[in-house]
């Protein structure tokens, strides 16, 4: 009889066994379809200048190598080979974006640049509205004030004149409402024993 109880048991061990494996397989699965709706987080990779459309538009034959740096910076590529070549290479790699890839060259006649080429370049704002892409219909605040805007901005936050005087009195003012300096200061380290 105890043959047949231990045999009983056996088979009874191994059909939960067969459920909880055919459990876990099924929590594999889940587990699986859960990790792909989830993806880890990528780092956005920015190597090389930005060159704004504004910025090729101001370069001018004729200009300096020192000019044309103060306008697009430090080229990422300029080599003793091409001593007359600045390349100036931008990309972007972002996650769920297509990345970008932009190129351009400066060539020189000595020290006076002779001629640039390159791709189309964006301008400052479009280039900024690309890289907000959880906002696409985000308004780009100008990025140059007028003349009227910025008499109006001083106008709003000049107080209205209490004189010549007034300043050295607000000072005094303020030095008679503080409490008077310590005579004394505690030791900046404990005494020996």
């Amino acid at each position: 009889m105890p043959v047949q109880i231990d045999r009983a048991l056996a088979r009874a061990a191994v059909a939960v066994g067969a459920v909880l494996l055919a459990g876990c397989n099924a929590l594999d699965y889940a587990a699986v379809g859960f990790a792909g709706v989830i993806s880890p987080y990528k780092i956005e990779v920015v190597q090389g200048n930005f060159i704004s459309k504004e910025q090729v538009e101001s370069l001018q034959p004729g200009m300096s190598r020192e000019q044309v740096k103060q306008i697009l910076g430090t080229p990422l590529v300029s080599s003793l080979f091409h001593a007359d070549r600045w390349d100036y290479v931008f990309t972007l790699r972002r996650q769920g974006v297509e990345s970008q890839k932009r190129r351009l060259t400066v060539f020189f006649d000595g020290n006076s640049l002779k001629r640039h080429e390159g791709d189309a370049m964006p301008s400052e704002a479009e280039f900024v509205a690309t890289l907000d892409n959880r906002r696409k219909s985000a308004k780009v605040p100008p990025l140059e004030a007028s003349e009227e805007k910025l008499k109006a901005f001083s106008a709003e936050k000049k107080p209205a004149d209490p004189g010549p005087n007034a300043g050295a009195a607000a000072t005094a003012a303020a030095a008679a409402a503080l409490p008077p300096a310590p005579t004394s200061y505690p030791p900046l380290e404990p005494p020996t024993r």
